[in-house]
């Protein structure tokens, strides 16, 4: 087996077979896994170069977020709901249907059903998409395999404005659900978007900054908060913007 390499307690660095994942999340309820892990782990499914680039190239047609409380443009998403058998079974999708998050977990957009455009088809058909999936069925169904899941899978970009895009806009929170896999895709002509996460007593545990296209963080959301601060331009006079893939996994 090979050796896994860590640059932290709770970071994978080299190609994370899934019981060394779930171990790490186990214990320290967070784990960051590097990009070129994680794209090991999913390359291991057939996926192509080709398909790499068709899923990236899709964050370039997202639509605005309408539902921003705080008055902004700067959120652009799609979003789709999945289900997934136990034991790490398949993933299927599920007939479109509104975001909602109580208040208590986003007091800004939080008591709203929120209907966002849903991904397209050909980026739920995309090899890597799938192959995602089926990391989060596979990692959180060996943590809690007698579970069924509803999964919901967000893609965002935030646009840097002259006064910063802020990609957690209602602050350092849950989100109501039991685990989250947090995926970069893309930063352009950005600083800071650093991530923060803490324990329930707001202790912080970690920050990092996911840099590179394919860069993980997986959260056990029942004992850990997290956000992430504002972008700004790097060029002024050019725009900005950050892209990540976001999946949580709840128990049904």
């Amino acid at each position: 087996m090979r050796n896994i390499q860590t640059d932290s307690a709770s970071t994978l660095s080299a190609q994370p077979p899934m019981i060394h994942v779930c171990s790490k999340l186990a214990k320290h309820d967070y784990v960051k896994i590097s990009a070129t892990s994680f794209l090991e782990s999913i390359i291991r499914k057939k996926t192509d170069p080709a398909s790499i680039g068709q899923f990236l190239k899709s964050w370039a047609d997202l639509e605005a977020d309408d539902y921003m409380a705080d008055g902004g443009n700067y959120r652009f998403r799609r979003y789709s709901t999945f289900s997934a058998a136990p034991f790490g079974g398949p993933v299927q999708l599920e007939p479109h249907q509104p975001h909602y998050q109580k208040v208590s977990y986003n007091h800004l957009n939080g008591g709203v059903e929120r209907m966002f455009a849903p991904f397209k088809q050909e980026t739920i058909e995309n090899p890597v998409f799938k192959a995602i999936l089926d990391f989060g069925s596979r990692t959180f169904g060996a943590l809690s395999p007698f579970s069924d899941w509803h999964i919901e899978a967000h893609q965002f970009r935030i646009k840097a404005t002259p006064d910063g895009g802020n990609p957690i806009p209602e602050g350092h929170h849950q989100d109501g659900v039991d685990y989250i896999l947090i995926m970069m895709v893309q930063r352009s002509n950005i600083i800071e978007g650093e991530t923060s996460i803490t324990n329930l007593e707001g202790h912080k545990l970690k920050t990092l900054t996911l840099m590179e296209p394919f860069e993980t963080v997986l959260l056990n959301d029942h004992k850990v908060a997290h956000g992430v601060t504002p972008i700004l331009r790097l060029d002024p006079d050019l725009p900005g913007y950050r892209d990540v893939l976001v999946i949580t996994f709840r128990r049904t």
